[in-house]
C-alpha cells in the first residue's frame, strides 16, 4: 500500500494540487482503501501541531511582516547602498547584503525573494543591470533566510529532532555567512566583467547615519538570537518579544505603521500561519502513513546497505535532498523526510545538529534550482523576465551554493563550532 500512497501524492503534485492537500488526498485515499476509521485524520493533525514550540512559527512571520510593513526593507536597503555602493556591481552587493540582513527578521526565502525584490529588481534594470541578473540575484540571495537565524525550516528541524532550537540558530550562522559572501564574490566577478555601474563612495558620516537610521531595525534579530541562546526566554517567547518590538518601532521610531496597514499585515500573518499549520498537520499524518508501512527503515536498510561510509551516506543523501527539494518546498520536505534521514545519518555517526543544517541548506538550495525553483519563479514574475533566462542567470550564483553545501558537508566544524562554544 504504499506504492498507492506515493503514487497518488505524486499524482496530486504533477495535477498541481497544494501541497497540504496533496499530502491529505493522499491519506484519505490510503485509508479508505485500508479501512480505517477518518477520525484518525483530525487526531493526527492536532497532535502534529500541538507542539509549544511551534507557537513561534506565527509569532516570527508577524513581527517579519510587521518590519516590513513598517520600513525595514527600506532602511536596509539604503544602508547597504552606502556602505558597499561604491564598489562596481554595488547595487548587486546591496541586494544580497539586504537578505543576509533581512533574513534574520523573516526567516523564509520566498518572503525575502517577494518583498526586497519587489524593490531591488526594478532600481537595479533602472540602473542598466540585466534583468536576468537582477532576478537570478534576487532569488539566489534569498536562500541565505533560512540559514541566518532566525530561521523557521530550523524551527521545525529543531521540533522533528528534539533538538534545542537555539543551537540550530547557531549552528546555522557560520554557513549561511559563507553563502552570502560566496553569492557576494560571484555577483562582483559578474558585475566587474559586465561593466555594471557603481555609485559614488558614501560620506563617513552618511555612513554613520545611515547604521543609526537602521540600528532598531538591526537590534531585533540580536535581541531574538542572544535572547534564546543566553536562555532569557524560550523560542516561542522570544516571538512574542519579537512583535511587540516590532510594534513599537514601526509606530514610534520609523512610523511607518498605523491602525489601516495593520489589519493588512495581521491578515496576511494569519494566511501565512495556518496555511503552514495545515500543511505541518497533514505532514504528521502522511508520516504515520509511512510509519506504519516501515518506510523509514526501508529507505534505511537500502542506503546502508549500499555503504555504510559516513560521507558516501551523506552524498546519496544531499543527491536526495537535492532533487527533492527541486520539486517541493522546503518545509514540506523536511517534515515528511528529516525524521527517516536523520535517523540513517545518526546510524553512520553524523551529529544531528550538523545534518539538520546539511538538509536545511539541501532543500533552500532547491528553490533556486532549476526547473521548478519557487524563488526563480518569484523573481522572474517580479522583473518580468522569462524564467528560462533567469534561470540561466542563476547558474554561476547555484554553483557557489553547491561549494558552500559541500564544504559544510564535509567539515562538521562549520556547523558546530558555534553550538559548542556558546550553548556547551
Amino acid at each position: 500500500m504504499i506504492g498507492l500512497l506515493i503514487f497518488i501524492f505524486i499524482i496530486c503534485l504533477l495535477l498541481r494540487f497544494p501541497i497540504a492537500f496533496a499530502l491529505g488526498f493522499s491519506c484519505l485515499v490510503y485509508l479508505i482503501f485500508n479501512d480505517v476509521p477518518l477520525i484518525i485524520i483530525p487526531a493526527k493533525m492536532y497532535s502534529g501541531i500541538d507542539v509549544f514550540v511551534l507557537l513561534s512559527i506565527p509569532g516570527f512571520i508577524l513581527a517579519g511582516n510587521l518590519m516590513n510593513k513598517g520600513g525595514l526593507t527600506e532602511k536596509i536597503i539604503t544602508f547597504c547602498n552606502h556602505w558597499v555602493g561604491h564598489i562596481r556591481g554595488g547595487l548587486a552587493l546591496a541586494n544580497i547584503g539586504t537578505s543576509m540582513l533581512f533574513a534574520g527578521i523573516t526567516g523564509t526565502a520566498i518572503s525575502d525573494t517577494a518583498s526586497i525584490g519587489s524593490i531591488m529588481i526594478p532600481a537595479m534594470k533602472k540602473e542598466s543591470y540585466d534583468g536576468d541578473f537582477s532576478c537570478a540575484v534576487t532569488a539566489s540571495s534569498s536562500t541565505v533566510g533560512p540559514i541566518i537565524p532566525p530561521s523557521v525550516p530550523m524551527i521545525i528541524a529543531a521540533t522533528l529532532s528534539g533538538l534545542s532550537v537555539g543551537k540550530l540558530f547557531l549552528a546555522g550562522a557560520i554557513p549561511g555567512l559563507m553563502l552570502g559572501i560566496g553569492l557576494m564574490a560571484v555577483a562582483w566577478y559578474i558585475s566587474r566583467k559586465r561593466n555594471y555601474p557603481k555609485h559614488p563612495r558614501s560620506s563617513v558620516r552618511q555612513m554613520a547615519l545611515s547604521f543609526i537610521d537602521t540600528f532598531w531595525s538591526l537590534l531585533m534579530t540580536i535581541i531574538i538570537l542572544f535572547g534564546i541562546v543566553g536562555g532569557i526566554f524560550t523560542p516561542t517567547e522570544a516571538s512574542i518579544v519579537a512583535v511587540i518590538y516590532a510594534l513599537i518601532i514601526g509606530f514610534f521610531v520609523y512610523q511607518k505603521l498605523n491602525f489601516r496597514n495593520m489589519i493588512e499585515v495581521v491578515m496576511d500573518s494569519m494566511k501565512t500561519s495556518a496555511s503552514l499549520m495545515v500543511l505541518i498537520g497533514f505532514a504528521n499524518l502522511f508520516g504515520l502513513m509511512l510509519i506504519t508501512e516501515r518506510f523509514p527503515q526501508l529507505v534505511s536498510e537500502n542506503i546502508l546497505s549500499f555503504s555504510q561510509n559516513k560521507y558516501v551516506v551523506l552524498l546519496l543523501i544531499n543527491l536526495l535532498l537535492i532533487f527533492i527539494g527541486t520539486f517541493m518546498e522546503t518545509i514540506a520536505a523536511l517534515l515528511v523526510l528529516f525524521p527517516i534521514l536523520l535517523k540513517v545519518a545518526v546510524n553512520v555517526g553524523v551529529d544531528p545538529g550538523h545534518f539538520a543544517v546539511i538538509a536545511v541548506l539541501n532543500l533552500i538550495i532547491g528553490l533556486t534550482t532549476p526547473p521548478v525553483g519557487v524563488c526563480l519563479f518569484v523573481a522572474s514574475s517580479i522583473g518580468k523576465e522569462p524564467i528560462g533566462k533567469v534561470s540561466r542567470a542563476s547558474m554561476p550564483f547555484l554553483a557557489v551554493s553547491f561549494i558552500v553545501l559541500a564544504l559544510v558537508t564535509l567539515f562538521p566544524e562549520l556547523s558546530l563550532i558555534l553550538p559548542a562554544w556558546l550553548m556547551p
